[in-house]
């Protein structure tokens, strides 16, 4: 490649590293080996826990609510725990919403550092945060200006057991019921399914048509979701709130430290939700109105322990029709987000699936949602091992992929074939750079050759690399998946061995197993591609970063593109072998394009060497 061509190439691999560098996440706030999470986290026995301090702000609130509506009698707190074939849910009288959600097919990212009898609570996600006990709230302000919040109030529940087993098509419905002393009342109904993460959520107002103010009542999740993965940065990067409204999808993140955001949306709303990286609580109306609404706020803080953390709150906007009766129907989704389960609902619920996006546009989301996803989900029917998958998959891919790549090959192949020439152009007009450049586009031109064609292919594949890129890092079925040998995890880096300091400027303190062998397939790659004795530095230099900064990556993801890079370098082989491009062969006069690219940038460069002569002779004057 000659210069030009050189340095627009080492461009596009600047964008490239610059863009994953970006999106890469950051090791620092990974616990240190052999920790074990907060108590957010890692749960025990309801009987043996220790009450969770209430913020004074939350306390301020209480007294408010306890004014406005009093129960008519005192009741205990009545832990109720119901299991599905899905979860293992806890629910407390105190608020009559859920307190703890167990998903019995997704375990804590520490599973194999626990005990062969560590309980069930230590061994599986659990989604609700613990910083108010529980949450699914009803809030509404009375006519006097009051804040009324329904998890501080005390229901009675209509099951008087303590544990419940739900099983396949069969439901289950339990109501909690506050009465107030003046006959107001407030019911919340659940209905659960023992084979779906979606249940049926009902709200019963009963005389409070002469307290509740502004015709409006709001359905709230108010704690977000729990942080369950190692990497609390990299969580805290997918995490957010979002809200479908007017056939579209409203985020709201919290990007950095520090950042507290908040969005007020008027109107119909089709649901709420709040997410972290593979899981989601998304609220839905029954029917939604367009006198409804949706309001969420969040935060990005730092935890002194656990490293950076985002708590989101959202809630459904409902109108009161101010009537000494009304019931409004919900559904309640809490499980992974996985696309295809999302869009069985017919709610747009896989709207909250995070395809990623590049420089704030989604142009590569219908790559993933309409090609990759739906590939990698059909090849895993036939194949059980997700690491076998991802290399069958990376095969089409390259298969794909490889009318484009053969033309850049054969381009770049052709080009280093020219490279004496142009040499030999250098050596004899070595003092009119103008006439070396004209020169220059007379080879491209007799021997047929664009020198942008080695670039434009690579540019055209990075669409697909760039979706894959961010397909590997959500997609919840690499979640806990195992490969061979080492890797236990293809969702997270392949950890073999941790430094005892940080690696300057990519403050990388890890080093995993798949990563140095990319770097040698890119070693390779590179080797075979650049021949001018100039670019030698970027033979080593380039998979010596990448290497670097893919120790960072998950394991699924370098798995990928070390697949991607060895059948590369496979393919070089093969074009050089049998590709026919040993020696140039000048294109016939008849057959060269007239007023093509080449003809444009020979006129160019005519032109250029005119202007400079012109203003040489004028200086001269």
């Amino acid at each position: 490649m000659d210069r030009q061509t050189t340095i627009a190439f080492i461009f596009i691999g600047i964008v490239l590293v610059v863009w994953l560098y970006m999106n890469a996440p950051d090791p620092d706030q990974i616990p240190p080996k052999g920790a074990i999470p907060d108590t957010t986290q890692v749960v025990k026995a309801p009987e043996k826990e220790k009450p969770v301090e209430v913020v004074p702000e939350v306390e301020e609130k209480t007294k408010k609510t306890e004014m406005v509506l009093k129960s008519a009698q005192e009741l205990p707190e009545q832990i109720i725990t119901i299991e599905t074939d899905l979860a293992k849910i806890e629910l407390t009288s105190k608020g009559g919403k859920f307190r703890k959600y167990y998903l019995k097919n997704y375990g804590t990212w520490y599973t194999k550092k626990l005990p062969e009898d560590a309980s069930f609570y230590d061994k599986h996600v659990q989604l609700i945060n613990q910083k108010k006990d529980g949450d699914l709230d009803i809030i509404f302000v009375t006519k006097e200006g009051e804040y009324v919040n329904s998890g501080d109030l005390d229901f009675s529940s209509s099951f008087n057991n303590w544990y419940k087993r739900v099983e396949g098509d069969e439901q289950f419905t339990l109501v909690y019921t506050f009465l107030d002393e003046n006959g107001r009342s407030i019911k919340k109904t659940f209905v659960f399914k023992g084979n779906d993460y979606a249940y049926d959520f009902d709200v019963e107002l009963i005389n409070m048509d002469d307290l509740i103010s502004d015709f409006r009542y709001d359905v709230a999740w108010e704690t977000g979701i729990n942080f369950v993965e190692v990497n609390s940065v990299d969580e805290a990067r997918y995490s957010s709130t979002s809200a479908f409204s007017g056939d579209e999808k409203v985020e709201l993140n919290a990007s950095s430290v520090g950042d507290k955001v908040e969005k007020d949306i008027n109107g119909k709303v089709d649901w709420v939700g709040i997410k972290n990286k593979y899981f989601a609580i998304i609220i839905s109306p029954e029917k939604p109105s367009n006198d409804g609404g949706a309001y969420f706020e969040g935060e990005h803080v730092q935890h002194p322990s656990w490293g950076e953390r985002e708590y989101y709150s959202a809630s459904l906007k409902v109108p009161f029709k101010d009537t000494k009766y009304q019931k409004d129907k919900f559904q309640l989704y809490m499980g992974p987000i996985d696309y295809d389960l999302l869009q069985s609902y017919n709610k747009h619920y896989e709207k909250i699936f995070d395809f990623g996006t590049f420089l704030g546009l989604d142009i590569f989301q219908p790559i993933s949602e309409y090609i990759l996803l739906p590939l990698f989900k059909f090849i895993h029917n036939f194949i059980p091992n997700y690491g076998f998958v991802i290399i069958i998959f990376s095969l089409i891919i390259k298969f794909a992929l490889y009318p484009l790549s053969k033309q850049s090959m054969k381009s770049m192949k052709k080009m280093q074939l020219l490279q004496p020439k142009i040499s030999e152009l250098k050596e004899k007009y070595k003092d009119d750079q103008q006439r070396v450049q004209k020169e220059t586009m007379k080879l491209y031109s007799t021997y047929g050759i664009n020198p942008a064609g080695g670039c434009l292919p690579m540019l055209l594949q990075m669409p697909i690399l760039f979706a894959l890129w961010t397909l590997f890092n959500v997609a919840i079925e690499l979640r806990g998946q195992p490969f061979i040998f080492w890797i236990h995890n293809l969702s997270v880096p392949d950890v073999i061995y941790t430094l005892p300091f940080k690696i300057p400027i990519f403050g990388v303190d890890q080093v995993t197993g798949l990563a140095p062998l990319l770097g040698i397939a890119m070693f390779f790659q590179q080797k075979q591609s650049m021949k001018d004795p100039s670019q030698k530095a970027m033979v080593y230099l380039m998979p010596i970063m990448f290497t670097v900064m893919f120790m960072g990556f998950p394991a699924g993801l370098n798995l990928y593109y070390l697949m991607f890079n060895f059948l590369t370098v496979a393919q070089q082989q093969w074009i050089n072998k049998f590709g026919k491009v040993d020696e140039l062969v000048p294109v016939p006069q008849k057959d060269r394009k007239k007023g093509g690219f080449m003809q444009r940038m020979m006129d160019a460069a005519e032109q250029q060497s005119k202007v400079q002569k012109d203003s040489q002779k004028k200086k001269r004057r």
